[in-house]
């Protein structure tokens, strides 16, 4: 290690202790897309970054690792620029980890897949901006299972509800306080379409530090909403007459200080990284949205919900929110994930889908500037407009079948994904459900 590596070192403690730290937070992200960590002492610093906490690498979700020899530990290292003090756990700061193992950066960690993207983005000069948007539900264990917290927030428009708002208000002034105190910058929160459904949103950054304070977002909010008495969840689709929980991200590229999709170059560079995105749109969506309860949200067709804003149809358009990506000036929304996609890997394929759209130079099609959701499917087949597979058994064929794609993640990591998601498509199957039971029981 140089001597100005170990000075930073040195520096971060001394500053983490003028603030009353005592205790580490070191903070990986596992395959599903959950913290995981452990603490250590504020002494243990220069260990942290220099070698890692160690972890039994079996242990954690989608790493394949064995259960002996050299291979076997897995050790995260602090990433010293991401150190915060974390005000809702006084005396604590969480260090963001890559994964490494046998010395060498790990190829099926979460954080180390999207850096080898960031470094194809390098290699040109450029860089991404992303800026995510997590709606999510504050819920309570009721009699019959989870509920809405508020038990007065029963409108059936709820959209910017300002009755209900306020009943949550101290809950969400304390997280936004909390992430204000960690350096992000909030610029709005409000009640989503959903009863018991909010979104809080906060500046963009560069794709690595957004995804981090994603997860940054994600232990806050857990932690408070407990001590509220409630569960944060970002299940995408916790209520089937209610619309679901998104993650949208709002894509800009750089380079150096000007932004190429806002140029004169641009039209071509964001048509032909949108054509990438598109044209590998049924593989994103096992990364976007993994889970079974996902493609209850992505619907084709009349939503139990009546309206849905889940883009089921494969199209862009301006400022047009029925279709997969919505362009604006300088940048475009890309709508598919939800509130259950890991950021890190929904970035990494993000960008390897692009990059390829825009090496192959890959035509988006025609804006559509019109109401997708009203459009019957024959007629949107006829205008080429595809759909996204519609089951996750669906979606995590079109990744396997996708060598972009899985290139991007890595062997190990392609294989870990697409075998845990095999694997609860087979549970889900196999369930027999209330419903089944009701509909079948006594009728045949």
């Amino acid at each position: 290690m140089s001597a100005d590596a170990a000075d930073a070192i040195d520096a971060l403690r001394e500053r983490l202790a003028a603030q009353g730290v005592h205790t580490l937070v070191a903070q990986f992200t596992d395959l599903n897309g959950v913290a995981k960590g452990k603490y250590l002492p504020l002494d243990q610093l220069r260990t942290l970054v220099e070698t890692g906490a160690g972890f039994s690498g079996p242990s954690i979700a989608g790493t394949g690792l064995p259960r002996m020899g050299p291979r076997s530990e897995y050790y995260g290292r602090g990433d010293i620029t991401s150190a915060r003090a974390l005000p809702w756990m006084p005396g604590y700061a969480r260090l963001v980890c890559d994964g490494f193992v046998a010395g060498q950066p790990f190829d099926a960690c979460p954080r180390q897949v999207l850096r080898r993207q960031i470094a194809r983005l390098a290699e040109r000069g450029w860089s991404l901006q992303t800026g995510i948007e997590p709606e999510f539900f504050l819920l309570q264990r009721g009699e019959r299972g989870f509920e809405p917290a508020d038990a007065q927030d029963r409108l059936a428009k709820p959209s910017y509800d300002l009755k209900s708002l306020p009943r949550q208000a101290t809950f969400l002034h304390e997280l936004a306080s909390a992430l204000t105190a960690c350096g992000l910058q909030i610029f709005q929160i409000d009640h989503e379409d959903a009863q018991g459904q909010y979104e809080l949103n906060f500046l963009h950054d560069d794709a690595l530090a957004s995804a981090d304070h994603l997860m940054l977002f994600k232990l806050a909010a857990h932690a408070l909403a407990e001590r509220h008495g409630m569960v944060f969840s970002m299940m995408p689709k916790p209520f089937a007459n209610q619309p679901g929980s998104g993650m949208h991200f709002h894509v800009s590229l750089w380079e150096g200080e000007r932004c190429l999709f806002d140029d004169h170059d641009g039209e071509n560079t964001l048509r032909h990284f949108i054509g990438g995105v598109l044209a590998h749109s049924a593989g994103l969506a096992a990364l976007a949205a993994p889970t079974v309860n996902s493609y209850k949200r992505l619907v084709v067709g009349e939503s139990l919900s009546g309206t849905s804003w889940a883009p089921a149809y494969v199209a862009h358009g301006p400022n047009n929110r029925t279709a997969l990506v919505r362009t604006l000036a300088g940048r475009f929304e890309w709508r598919l994930p939800d509130a259950a996609a890991n950021p890190y890997l929904a970035t990494a394929g993000l960008i390897a889908a692009g990059l390829d759209g825009i090496a192959r130079k890959i035509d988006p099609g025609p804006a559509c500037d019109d109401d997708l959701f009203e459009q019957p499917l024959p007629a949107l087949r006829a205008r080429g407009i595809g759909v996204l597979p519609q089951s996750l058994a669906d979606a995590v064929d079109a990744l396997e079948a996708d060598a972009v794609l899985c290139e991007a993640l890595g062997a190990t990591l392609a294989h870990e994904f697409i075998a845990a998601r095999r694997s609860e498509w087979l549970s889900f199957a196999r369930h027999v459900s209330e419903w089944e039971m009701q509909r079948y029981g006594d009728r045949f």
